[in-house]
């Protein structure tokens, strides 16, 4: 466990030949110090467990099942898939996904492109659609290097690219979340939706992965 700083936080530097992984430096560190505030709060009777157990159940609806069905739907449906590029969260209403950031922009992947989510200022992601990010997601090694060096960061996750694949690295702020819409893979045509939704993970919708069949 890192050594806390001056505010009691663990320290997380930036290091370029870490790799970016699950799990976040300090984790333990932080689920302590929540542990004990809400201990605290409930002894002085600021929140009951009534209050908590709601909010956490709004936290924890949304996850990536949600995104899939979006996803699977846009490969089933060319004209649902238009409308989802064109307006994302008008898109995901349409299946009674309501996107409570201000706006949620889907980028497509092609053969010759492969875009990849990132937050560079904080931890800013689609939630109401997605649920929690990753650990790494948050961490400041993804926030910085996958700007720099997008290949790397990807094959440390997982995904090798080939040469002639563009990267397209899509910074989301305060006001705009991205998703990752991408390629269906060859060979599902005629699949039903439950059985495409399968394919799709979370890791699909950031870029940091693609759906194998």
């Amino acid at each position: 466990m890192a050594t806390p700083d001056p505010i009691g936080f663990p320290a997380e530097k930036t290091d370029p030949d870490r790799p970016v992984v699950e799990g976040h430096e300090g984790a333990d560190y932080y689920a302590l110090m929540t542990e004990a505030l809400h201990k605290i709060l409930l002894e002085k009777q600021v929140l009951s467990m009534a209050d908590t157990d709601r909010v956490i159940a709004a936290l924890e609806a949304p996850n990536a099942t949600w995104g899939a069905r979006i996803v699977a739907e846009a490969w089933r449906d060319p004209a649902y898939q238009a409308r989802l590029l064109a307006d994302g969260a008008a898109a995901a209403l349409e299946l009674g996904f309501r996107i409570k950031e201000a706006q949620l922009v889907v980028v497509a992947n092609r053969p010759d492109l492969h875009n990849v989510i990132v937050c560079t200022l904080c931890s800013c992601y689609p939630r109401s659609l997605l649920g929690q990010p990753p650990w790494w997601y948050i961490s400041k090694n993804y926030r910085a290097r996958t700007v720099r060096e997008p290949r790397a960061v990807l094959a440390e996750l997982g995904l090798d690219l080939p040469e002639g694949v563009k990267v397209r690295v899509h910074d989301s702020n305060a006001d705009m979340r991205y998703i990752v819409l991408p390629m269906r893979p060859e060979g599902t045509e005629g699949w039903p939706l439950d059985r495409l939704m399968s394919l799709v993970t979370r890791d699909c919708m950031i870029g940091t992965a693609v759906p194998r069949a």
